[in-house]
């Protein structure tokens, strides 16, 4: 997982291609010191995640809940395919968290 900021304003936070209990809590602290910035979130890319279970999804909506709170913006990019997606898709993360398919689309705002 990697964090850097593409302007004052915006920070992607690169997601491992597993998450699951046993890296969550980093992810957590990641996303966490993303949200106290202050900046727009960009949570990238979750396409390229193969496995997440339920402490992920979680993860995701605790940071989600914590931006909205401090007047942060956190967004997901998830692709067109793949497991997450499908999960995603599932449990309706799209009603909670802004979703958009490629990078370039999340820091444009074109969704």
């Amino acid at each position: 997982m990697t964090r850097h900021a593409v302007a004052a304003s915006r920070i992607i936070v690169r997601m491992p291609a597993e998450i699951d209990l046993i890296n969550a809590a980093d992810v957590a602290a990641e996303l966490t010191r993303a949200v106290d910035s202050g900046a727009r979130i960009v949570v990238a890319d979750l396409s390229a995640t193969v496995f997440c279970d339920c402490s992920a999804i979680g993860v995701l909506l605790s940071a989600a809940g914590t931006a909205a709170a401090s007047g942060a913006e956190l967004l997901l990019v998830v692709g067109a395919g793949g497991r997450v997606r499908r999960l995603v898709d599932v449990l309706r993360l799209g009603q909670v968290l802004p979703i958009y398919p490629t990078l370039s689309a999340a820091l444009s705002g074109r969704g």
